[in-house]
């Protein structure tokens, strides 16, 4: 077992097993029993490629052999940075058969995140494109790679592949002799209770928390969704969101659709006009997205611009809340089934089922997928508040870990000493048993999905030239739920501007996503009685600048009109 992994006491591990939540097998021996049971079925289609479930294994296995030629062993990392495309399904299926965990990364992420990421985990290799919308995360991994003292390759995919790198798609192939690579990786399988795959915490305090998951436990997570979303053989399931995220990778996502038998099918995005293409030429029945996507999806039918995908039975919102309004448009402009998912990286998923009252499942966020979840909503003080009541969502369960990898202070603050996870969402339940989601009780900002720590923000803006002061908090926005606003007070005859902290934190490396998108110039920020940043009366002052006609000139922190400034047209 790795250091730094937080394990299940032995008791509660041994009533998982004997539920037969966890079958003590590890992620990468399901392939094979995935291919001897589909073996000519179409498992995988990425544009033109398309790989049966045999071809499928073949391919991860002999991808798996090279790889280990290279020097990659049981118990290292590999930090994977990769778009939704063929190589990134077979690279981390490769990784469960070494006993490699893919360290899941986004397209996203620049160098701020990846050095921090790769020097936590002491990532082996890190496997990149080599442009992705214009941008160079070759250029990118070989500068993460020489601040990295353990990373040994970087693994390219793309045409352009530069001295010093490893072409990734010549060993994405089948070995030369089958029955030998399977005979040593089948020999050499990993415990199915060591770490199959590091996900990435929505996390308040800075940089991302790694998530360790166990092949016990992330094999249970998708089987589970699976068997509760009403997976089988039918399924087609298209990637959307960056197959990197939980939800489209194992709720029940690709991990989920492989152990029915169905068929998952990538695009590069959810953008309406390629995605409806897509899912009408493969016939896609099922697909996840957040609420933005949905939002825009239901916009593009509504208006006549598109016909909505004749083939999709079921549209999996979640990664933030899906208001009722919206809700209730999903099924007359799409023509399928809702099913909301609220869940996290961290473990606990719920789930409205396929067969709640339709009310239901637009007003309410789902409920606990496994019979041994276990969920207390406390108060302030730690006590479970009456039926009804809104309070703090504590889990724990078969596939909700103990502990964040090698992060033993903040697991002191984020679990209890008996094993339950503060989530940070403020929740109550709904009389038929659901879960409703009220918000957060934590500094974060949700845009899109995307979680982004308001703390992360703040050090990073504080190192712009001009800012004296800054605070970081989250503004409505309709459309991707939440978008991140700073508030500054500027330094002595400095004037800083929107645009100017954007190009400082992009020179930073900073991902996209998280760049301010709306600046508050003020004289002072609010206080707490403390001495602390009051983040609820600076949400009031922004409110109110939203609220009021046209912005004026600066003032103090009583005024509702403090200087303000927009961003127009998403993160550059």
């Amino acid at each position: 077992m790795r250091d730094g992994l937080v394990p299940w006491p032995d008791d509660v591990a041994r009533r998982y097993t004997e539920a037969g939540h966890w079958r003590g097998q590890p992620l990468g021996s399901r392939l094979w029993e995935w291919a001897e049971r589909s073996g000519a079925d179409p498992a995988l289609v990425d544009g033109d490629v398309r790989l049966s479930y045999r071809e499928l294994a073949e391919t991860a296995d002999g991808l798996a052999q090279r790889l280990s030629m290279l020097g990659l062993r049981a118990g290292q990392t590999v930090l994977v940075q990769l778009p939704n495309c063929w190589e990134l399904v077979t690279l981390t299926l490769a990784c469960f058969r070494l006993g490699v965990a893919p360290l899941m990364a986004l397209p996203a992420h620049r160098g701020h995140e990846l050095r921090h990421l790769a020097a936590l985990a002491e990532v082996t290799a890190i496997a990149v494109p080599d442009q992705l919308r214009g941008f160079d995360h070759q250029a990118l991994a070989h500068d993460v790679a020489a601040a990295t003292p353990s990373v040994q390759h970087v693994l390219v995919v793309g045409e352009d592949v530069t001295d010093g790198s490893v072409d990734l798609r010549p060993l994405a192939r089948a070995a030369d002799d089958l029955r030998a690579a399977r005979a040593t990786l089948d020999a050499a399988a990993p415990s199915s209770r060591d770490v199959a795959v590091f996900l990435l915490s929505g996390g308040t305090t800075g940089l991302p928390k790694l998530i360790s998951r166990t092949h016990d436990d992330y094999e249970y997570n998708a089987r589970r969704s699976a068997e509760v979303c009403g997976f089988d053989a039918s399924t087609r399931y298209l990637v959307a969101l960056p197959a990197g995220h939980n939800f489209p990778l194992a709720c029940p996502g690709i991990l989920g659709t492989f152990s029915c038998g169905g068929t998952v099918v990538l695009v590069p995005s959810p953008e309406p006009e390629r995605a409806f293409a897509v899912m009408a030429a493969e016939g896609v029945t099922v697909t996840a997205v957040v609420p933005a996507v949905a939002q825009r999806w239901i916009e593009v039918v509504e208006s006549g611009q598109l016909p909505s995908p004749d083939s999709l039975r079921l549209l999996q919102v979640g990664g933030s809340r899906l208001v009722p309004e919206l809700a209730r448009r999903v099924t007359p402009a799409l023509g399928c089934r809702l099913q909301q998912v609220f869940g996290m990286a961290e473990g606990l998923l719920n789930y409205t089922r396929l067969d709640d009252p339709g009310e239901v499942v637009e007003q309410t966020q789902g409920r606990p997928m496994s019979p041994d979840d276990e969920v207390r909503i406390v108060d302030e003080d730690g006590l479970e508040v009456p039926p009804g009541a809104s309070g703090a969502l504590l889990t724990r369960g078969p596939y909700t870990p103990r502990g964040y990898y090698r992060a033993a202070e903040h697991n002191e603050r984020a679990f209890t000493e008996d094993g339950w996870y503060r989530t940070g969402d403020v929740v109550r339940w709904h009389p038929t048993g659901n879960l409703v989601v009220e918000g957060r009780d934590k500094d974060m900002i949700n845009r899109g999905g995307e979680k982004i720590s308001a703390e992360e923000v703040e050090d990073l803006v504080y190192r712009v030239a001009g800012v004296s002061r800054v605070a970081a908090v989250a503004v409505p926005d309709p459309g991707l739920g939440e978008r991140v606003c700073v508030a500054v007070v500027a330094a002595a005859g400095a004037d800083p501007t929107l645009e100017g902290i954007r190009a400082a934190l992009t020179d930073l490396d900073v991902a996209r996503y998280k760049l301010p998108e709306h600046l508050v110039l003020l004289d002072e920020l609010p206080l707490t009685k403390v001495g602390k940043v009051d983040k609820q009366a600076l949400r009031d002052i922004v409110r109110d600048r939203q609220q009021a006609p046209t912005p004026t000139e600066r003032t103090d922190t009583q005024s509702p009109e403090p200087r303000t400034q927009t961003h127009q047209g998403g993160p550059r």
